[in-house]
């Protein structure tokens, strides 16, 4: 997968861990790779920050 989205397998475990937001790039590459939305490659984490906040 890290070779697909041009990223080193650090960038992807750091993102799979939430220790790493994606970059704007990044994030429509991966919504592109796994047929989602962009909206839903952040979705967690709006839930989150509107429940914190």
């Amino acid at each position: 997968m890290a070779d697909k989205l041009e990223v080193s397998q650090q960038t992807i475990n750091a993102i799979e861990k939430g220790k790493f937001d994606p970059s704007l790039p990044l994030a429509f590459k991966l919504a592109r790779l796994f047929s989602m939305s962009i909206e839903s490659i952040f979705d967690d984490e709006v839930r989150v920050d509107a429940e914190s906040g």
